[in-house]
């Protein structure tokens, strides 16, 4: 993206949460670039300006928007996997997250609308994952070093068995609105590494 003016992109961020804001309310289907102008009092020239590729470079956008917000959504706590309570505070923020937002998933619906087989599409969820498994592994690799955990475990596997049961809990929250799943997926993970605790001397 060519670089913007200040003003410049606070308009652009503008536009872009006011998007996200009505696909979140009004879902991504019923929400047109007629929608977006109205809710942002942004001109026409003004939102191709920002977004020449139209409705398209617009949700994409609004997909790395989402993506970004699922990660903020679990600060501070995502970063301060240090200590077994702090491990539990995260679960608590992952599920809180997921059970305020309800069965809809902004990011998915935005993904599916773009064709998720996209290049764009795929980076970013790809991106996501990359992001939020190493920052699981960073706590992991913390309570190895503290030993807490067998230093022989493999930081990012471990991580990355933990995020897929997230990912299952979170779809399966999509499909009834229940969080049982995910909290059992979170439960389980984490008892898995606290089982996995530093060898016997």
């Amino acid at each position: 993206m060519r670089s913007l003016t200040r003003k410049g992109a606070a308009t652009r961020q503008r536009v872009l949460e006011g998007a996200a804001a009505h696909i979140r309310e009004y879902g991504v289907a019923a929400t047109t670039l007629d929608d977006v102008l109205a809710v942002t009092a942004t001109s026409k020239s003004q939102l191709f300006h920002y977004f020449p590729g139209g409705r398209e470079e617009l949700l994409l956008a609004v997909a790395r928007f989402e993506a970004d917000r699922v990660l903020e959504d679990q600060r501070p706590q995502l970063g301060d996997l240090t200590s077994w309570p702090g491990w539990r505070l995260w679960r608590d923020k992952v599920v809180e997250r997921y059970r305020n937002q309800g069965p809809r998933c902004p990011l998915g619906s935005v993904v599916a609308q773009l064709d998720g087989g996209t290049p764009g599409a795929q980076a970013v969820v790809t991106e996501l994952m990359h992001r939020w498994q190493a920052e699981i592994a960073a706590g992991v690799r913390h309570m190895q070093e503290a030993g807490e955990i067998d230093p022989g475990l493999d930081p990012d596997r471990a991580a990355a068995a933990l995020l897929a049961g997230i990912q299952g809990g979170v779809l399966i929250h999509m499909s009834t609105g229940q969080t049982a799943h995910l909290e059992a997926a979170l439960d389980m993970g984490i008892a898995y590494l606290r089982t996995a605790g530093p060898p016997a001397p």
